[in-house]
């Protein structure tokens, strides 16, 4: 399966998605920063699963209909940072869809995934990282997660993969940076965690609008 991932920077980015999914055939969509009210139902070849509707800028996930069949989706709030609590800008960090593969048949969960900004501590993103991966698992026992989106998590990102893998996870950074705004915060920001998935490569796509670049994450089923 073929799975994007981008950070549309307040929506500004929206007019490049369906020329996205074209060119990189992709089979899920997953957006960060999306005007969920503008949103179309049907992009591309792919469906709108649902997008969050507690902000204006959220979360929206998009699968194609005659590869998956949606079984179930939930969106989940997280433990907040004091930039959420005073500002407000985002009660929902994560969406996530259970999804029938038609041909394969069996179950996927595909998650987008937004972490607390830059003002926000580490530790606190760890802890978003593991509640959500946690949540993730009970949309179904033992099933594949992916889990793509903008973690802001641009250093130390070797203790993270141990805080990841310790939770029977797998952390796959982009081939590479995926964000050029700030001069001192360039780097790995949007990547995958994954279980029982084989991930063949995340790639970094070209730059459009948006100071984050999109991703392509190739995976296969494990077993």
């Amino acid at each position: 399966m073929r799975v994007i991932s981008y950070n549309l920077r307040k929506h500004a980015a929206a007019h490049e998605l369906e020329e996205l999914v074209d060119r990189w055939e992709a089979d899920v969509l997953c957006l960060q920063e999306a005007d969920t009210a503008h949103l179309p139902s049907h992009l591309a070849g792919l469906t709108l699963a649902r997008a969050t509707a507690k902000n204006r800028l959220g979360l929206a996930l998009y699968y194609r209909e005659n590869m998956f069949q949606l079984q179930d989706v939930v969106s989940l709030s997280l433990k907040k940072s004091l930039h959420d609590i005073l500002l407000r800008p985002a009660h929902e960090r994560v969406l996530a869809a259970r999804l029938r593969d038609i041909d394969a048949g069996r179950d996927v969960v595909i998650a987008s995934f937004h972490a607390a900004p830059l003002t926000a501590l580490n530790s606190l993103r760890r802890h978003q990282i593991r509640t959500a991966l946690t949540e993730l698992s009970k949309l179904g026992d033992g099933l594949p997660v992916l889990m793509v989106g903008d973690y802001n998590y641009p250093v130390f990102k070797e203790r993270l993969g141990e805080h990841i893998r310790g939770h029977g996870h797998d952390l796959t950074l982009s081939d590479a940076r995926t964000y050029t705004r700030y001069r001192f915060f360039k780097g790995h920001y949007d990547f995958a965690t994954s279980i029982g998935l084989d991930i063949g490569k995340v790639t970094t796509l070209p730059q459009g609008a948006s100071d984050h670049l999109p991703i392509l994450v190739t995976a296969t089923y494990r077993n």
